[in-house]
């Protein structure tokens, strides 16, 4: 995979525009990437529904759990699904919604200085090579793209809303993903 980040954007990735962001504070460095999961309805790859909630066009009554979520304005900015396959929301230079009341190192409203990078899956469903040959790629290009992002500077949603937040999960192979990450 040969990601290209120009204006914000990955040029190898599916560009689906949200309408869910806005813009980061002024003199604010991007120096945080959070990895996430998610699948609507829970459980269940591969329904489309992901891209549908993130651009706030989620059918309510397609699936009952639809209609507990169909009304909130979340993004973020890729979406990396079980092939492995990118979409991306949000450019890298705005704030897109997906961490949520969070905080790391003592600095609050993580949204702001992060970027969010959602794995299609469960907290309890291994990801898969794909998945991680995906996020190693695309976090090499970040990482290369924005000086302020570190090894050190990458975590789970659990790592800035403990307690209220448990994704990637106990299924993501933080070791693994490390070494490929590593790996130039």
């Amino acid at each position: 995979m040969s990601e290209v980040i120009n204006n914000g954007w990955l040029a190898d990735a599916k560009h689906c525009r949200s309408p869910n962001f806005n813009h980061r504070p002024s003199n604010i460095e991007i120096n945080l990437l959070v990895i996430h999961n998610i699948s609507l309805p829970p459980g269940q790859f591969a329904t489309g529904a992901i891209e549908s909630f993130f651009c706030n066009q989620l059918d309510a009554a397609a699936h009952p759990y639809f209609a507990t979520i169909a009304d909130l304005q979340v993004s973020s900015h890729l979406l990396i699904d079980r092939q492995g396959q990118i979409t991306q929301f949000v450019a890298f230079q705005d704030r897109a919604w997906h961490a949520g009341a969070s905080s790391f190192e003592g600095v609050s409203n993580c949204n702001d200085y992060s970027i969010g990078i959602e794995l299609e899956g469960c907290d309890d469903v291994a990801y898969t090579d794909d998945q991680y040959a995906a996020l190693a790629s695309v976090t090499r290009q970040l990482l290369e793209h924005y000086p302020g992002l570190t090894p050190e500077r990458i975590v789970g949603h659990q790592d800035i809303a403990p307690g209220r937040k448990t994704d990637p999960g106990a299924a993501f192979d933080w070791a693994s993903y490390r070494r490929l990450v590593a790996k130039r």
